[in-house]
């Protein structure tokens, strides 16, 4: 499967599915029915699919896996760069057995604008797992603050009483964080020179020298003299004065 775009469907299946829902129309019951029915047929599909990574996911290497690299904007070293590693593989497939969970638990509950529902689930889903599987520091940037949309909207349309004032109580906590992390990334990207999170290891040797793990090295190599009077690690204490009656 190392040339099967597995991550890029698991990501962008729900998109797919969420414009097929929004193509649906007819009556009311005709179009809760459909929009249901694919909502919920595309989750599972998208879940089954992540079993499939799950199952031929390596465990006994650290590297990232399933990776698909794209050029996106080479001009400013922005790809379209994807994969996952022991972590975040859990995360994808927690994703996607939650939605699955979710649009079931609101088959009954929500029967007002039952198609817009369902729609921002499923953009939901494809901004999760492609937050979680993105390896370039861009793409991430734009699935996490994709997030807030729908999740914005769901709180907000179907919320409870208070809905319209916990919506925008999440977007103003969001909004500061949104901000402290855009100028970090930022910083990361004009340190590095690339968005690409999955840099190679330093190849710069370190100064040699031997450390001795209680006397501090000079810069010369050669061990640095102590104060006077400081004890050597190891050293016993001096014996303390007996007291007297």
């Amino acid at each position: 499967m190392s040339n099967f775009p597995v991550l890029s469907l698991l990501t962008f299946i729900p998109l797919i599915g969420a414009a097929f829902i929004l193509a649906i129309r007819g009556e009311k019951e005709v179009v809760n029915r459909n929009a249901r029915q694919v909502a919920m047929w595309t989750s599972c599909a998208v879940f089954l699919l992540s079993l499939l990574l799950w199952a031929n996911f390596d465990n006994s290497t650290a590297e990232f896996q399933f990776v698909e690299h794209h050029e996106w904007m080479p001009a400013f070293n922005i790809s379209y760069h994807v994969g996952v590693d022991g972590i975040s593989v859990l995360f994808v497939l927690l994703t996607t057995l939650l939605t699955p969970i979710c649009i079931l638990a609101s088959w009954e509950s929500i029967q007002e604008r039952v198609k817009e529902y369902m729609i921002a689930f499923l953009v939901l889903e494809t901004m999760m797992v492609g937050m979680f599987a993105a390896l370039d520091i861009v793409v991430f940037y734009i699935f996490f603050e994709a997030v807030l949309l729908p999740m914005f909207l769901i709180i907000g349309v179907w919320g409870g009483q208070r809905r319209v004032y916990a919506a925008f109580k999440l977007f103003l906590y969001t909004l500061l964080g949104s901000v402290l992390m855009l100028i970090a990334v930022m910083t990361m990207y004009f340190d590095a020179g690339t968005a690409d999170i999955q840099l190679p290891a330093p190849t710069k040797a370190l100064p040699s020298g031997k450390f001795d793990g209680a006397v501090p090295q000079s810069k010369v190599g050669r061990p640095a003299p102590l104060p006077q009077g400081a004890p050597l690690c190891g050293a016993s204490p001096p014996p303390l004065p007996k007291a007297g009656r």
